[in-house]
């Protein structure tokens, strides 16, 4: 994925624009754990100056997707498969929080996006693992901007961000991806269809669904 800032809508800052590629591109691992990153290729790349990366790149860092060194540079930051359970640990009590309130406080064009969104689940290549995880991780983040809360979103994609790096570690090993997509088919509906309860089991039974996919392959 050669993503530019052009890729990202006009009315987001260059800041956000950088961020929202280089973010992807560390969830992704496309770019690899502990690589180095290179400012001045990033910079080429993505058509931006010296000062749009680095904010970016201060924001990744704080969210655990970079660390940087005094005199060494900035990089990706390992994946460590010994935070699963703390990553899980959070997302179990988020993610079904998350999803009912959503079903709650979704606006009608939120609930005409998530239709939307699920009708595109039926089209997405189901052989692809890759192209599957980027669709499980954009109906998290439409469900977490559902909830309308940004402090809360902001926690969420945090969370979902680490746990999509180590489904990426896994992901030529890993069968039964286009399942775990296909639950979020009932749980968009929940959502749209404003059952607060159910949204919110469905959600904690998919986080679940993850941590023991993961576990069984460790």
């Amino acid at each position: 994925m050669n993503a530019r800032v052009n890729d990202v809508p006009a009315s987001v800052s260059l800041t956000e624009q950088a961020y929202a590629v280089l973010r992807d591109r560390l969830v992704m691992l496309e770019i690899k754990p502990g690589e180095p990153i290179n400012e001045d290729r990033l910079r080429t790349e993505l058509g931006v100056g010296r000062t749009p990366i680095r904010e970016a790149l201060k924001r990744l860092e704080q969210e655990r997707l970079v660390v940087a060194f005094p005199r060494r540079g900035t990089f990706a930051t390992d994946v460590n498969i010994s935070d699963l359970s703390h990553i899980s640990e959070v997302r179990r009590t988020l993610e079904p929080l998350a999803a009912a309130a959503a079903a709650e406080r979704a606006t009608s064009e939120d609930r005409v996006a998530l239709t939307a969104l699920r009708s595109q689940l039926d089209t997405t290549p189901t052989g692809d693992n890759t192209e599957l995880l980027r669709a499980d991780v954009g109906v998290h983040r439409a469900i977490y901007g559902c909830v309308h809360n940004p402090f809360l979103e902001d926690t969420l994609i945090s969370y979902d961000n680490l746990a999509t790096r180590i489904w990426c570690v896994f992901l030529p090993r890993l069968s039964g991806m286009a399942g775990h997509v296909d639950e979020h088919v009932p749980l968009l509906t929940a959502i749209i269809d404003e059952d607060v309860k159910k949204a919110g089991e469905l959600a904690s039974q998919h986080v679940i669904g993850f941590e023991r996919a993961i576990r069984a392959l460790i």
